[in-house]
């Protein structure tokens, strides 16, 4: 357990309780406050503050302005409050083609668009023509130890691979147990590809997984609908940018037919795709694959909200602490307001009252020793986007980042009903009655001495700590805005009070919140925040193997 050396004597002979110092103006934090603030910020005004929305830039506005006026520094470029990014659309041009020639000589076969085959939303447009090889998940994850190119080439090929992972359904999986790993992130795996050398990318199901009827063509109307989405989907520009070869999904039926003569079946090739350490690629050279596509991008500014509060410590104030939740929510359908009160509305409201009791503190001369940056992230619903681009262009190296704390739903209590569906998947049926004082921490196993930290602050406040979802196929520990942190090897937690039947649809309103116990939470947060601020150890990235 990592320990404070202004408190070590005292914590010899005395409970850790008397050995916290309190943050100062933690008592500032009041539940009439973070109210006050929710009730606008989730009003039916905001309309449900979707990304890329005049409701959504004016929701920016108001934060800045309540940072402004807080006095805390801008953290943004030129003394701007935003960190700006760009986020990416995709449609569908015209001219796409899968042309497959079984042999040297024959006639090409082309594969019906939509019916069999399409192009992935981040795919480049291009046109690309090769032999066919597997290489199994198509995953390289030097810190499993696991590569599906290794021990062969795949230079000026085109590769066919399997969705998803290794071991997807193993607890014990160096995948990250059950929870899907960020190494099987398509854009990911065709990033890969295309470093290694191949000139187009084809992607399937891994039947040996996920067996059953394959719909695929309700499969390409969901990736390219006819009509435009209420919500369009978007991707992160810095990710798009990088790919430059053709990416295509294919059904299993045309998957099936590519390796028909090589001696394989689809199961057998996904049943070798399992092996420790990856797959040595299989030339499948009787096949010629020809993959046009035109995907037609389209990039969209967009922003954070970034304030920080400079450390007064010379020799520890480069380095920082992220305080953070995210301020975009789901918009309206129709006459139907998404206000997302909870999600992440209550978030972004602790967030404001933690950096008010920094900026008052701060007025009167108590400055914590390392720097704090209060980022509140946009577009976490459409993919963790802004924080994710806050990663890839950091304000301060992440080297330099010694831990996030960030608060997603932390309003409510955590009740999954009976028949709850797929968004429950993964969570045990329980009462909102029964987590009336408890509170989520996810990334507790990244970083052993993070999880201390918490336990320790959480002695003065007594809320329950539950540990239980960093390996559940629930998928909470990837569904926000700590994820891509942990991705980058920075400690990071995720305090959550749970999912709730009002979760992503009307009902989560601003009069449903625990107003109590969210000023609770908000405390334990600067708390902790405070105290990593001002040790002089910083807390481990360790994480636990599962």
């Amino acid at each position: 357990m990592m320990k404070r050396t202004f408190a070590l004597l005292v914590i010899l002979t005395t409970p850790t309780l008397l050995a916290q110092e309190q943050a100062p103006q933690n008592d500032s934090i009041r539940q009439s406050d973070l109210r006050a603030d929710l009730f606008f910020l989730a009003s039916d005004a905001m309309q449900g503050r979707l990304a890329v929305t005049s409701e959504n830039r004016l929701a920016a506005e108001f934060i800045k302005s309540r940072f402004e006026r807080m006095g805390l520094t801008s953290a943004g470029r030129n003394g701007s409050f935003f960190h700006e990014y760009n986020l990416m659309t995709a449609s569908l041009g015209d001219g796409n083609q899968l042309l497959i020639t079984a042999g040297a000589g024959d006639s090409k076969r082309s594969v019906g668009l939509r019916q069999d085959y399409y192009p992935l939303r981040f795919s480049a447009s291009g046109h690309a023509r090769g032999n066919l090889a597997f290489a199994g998940f198509g995953i390289v994850s030097p810190e499993r130890d696991h590569d599906d190119y290794g021990g062969g080439s795949v230079n000026d090929k085109v590769v066919l691979i399997l969705d998803h992972e290794p071991g997807e359904r193993d607890p014990n999986s160096v995948f990250d147990g059950i929870v899907t790993s960020e190494a099987s992130r398509t854009i990911r795996k065709a990033l890969s590809a295309q470093e290694r050398g191949a000139v187009a990318l084809l992607i399937t199901t891994d039947v040996h997984n996920h067996a059953g009827p394959d719909d695929f063509q309700a499969q390409a109307n969901f990736a390219w609908p006819a009509n435009p989405r209420r919500v369009p989907r978007y991707t992160l520009a810095a990710w798009m940018n990088q790919v430059r070869i053709p990416v295509a999904q294919i059904s299993t039926a045309v998957a099936e037919g590519l390796i028909r003569d090589s001696g394989y079946t689809l199961q057998e090739l996904g049943e070798a795709a399992e092996a420790d350490g990856g797959v040595t690629p299989i030339p499948l050279n009787e096949q010629q694959v020809e993959l046009i596509a035109t995907v037609d991008r389209h990039a969209i500014p967009d922003r954070n909200v970034v304030a920080i509060i400079e450390g007064s410590d010379p020799q520890l104030s480069d380095e920082l602490i992220i305080i953070c939740a995210h301020y975009d929510h789901d918009g309206v359908d129709g006459g139907r307001v998404f206000n997302g009160a909870d999600d992440d509305g209550s978030g972004t409201v602790a967030l404001l009252e933690i950096a008010e009791a920094y900026a008052l503190a701060a007025a009167d001369g108590v400055r914590p020793r390392r720097s704090v940056l209060f980022a509140a992230w946009n577009s976490e619903e459409r993919g963790l986007l802004g924080a994710w681009a806050y990663t890839e262009h950091p304000i301060v190296p992440l080297d330099q980042t010694v831990a996030v704390l960030n608060m997603d739903m932390v309003g409510r209590n955590e009740e999954v009903p009976v028949g709850g569906g797929r968004r429950f998947n993964g969570l045990e049926i329980q009462t909102a009655e029964s987590n009336l004082n408890s509170v989520n921490i996810m990334g507790y196993t990244y970083s052993p001495d993070l999880r201390n930290e918490v336990e320790e602050a959480n002695e003065v406040y007594g809320l329950k700590l539950k540990m239980d979802y960093d390996n559940n196929p629930s998928n909470l520990l990837r569904r926000s805005d700590q994820w891509p942190f942990l991705q980058n090897g920075v400690p990071a937690l995720f305090f959550h009070t749970g999912l709730h039947p009002d979760y992503h649809t009307p009902y989560d309103r601003p009069e449903k919140i625990n107003y109590k116990k969210l000023e609770t939470i908000a405390r334990l947060v600067h708390q902790v925040s405070w105290n990593l601020a001002q040790s002089p150890s910083r807390p481990r990235y360790a994480p636990v193997k599962p």
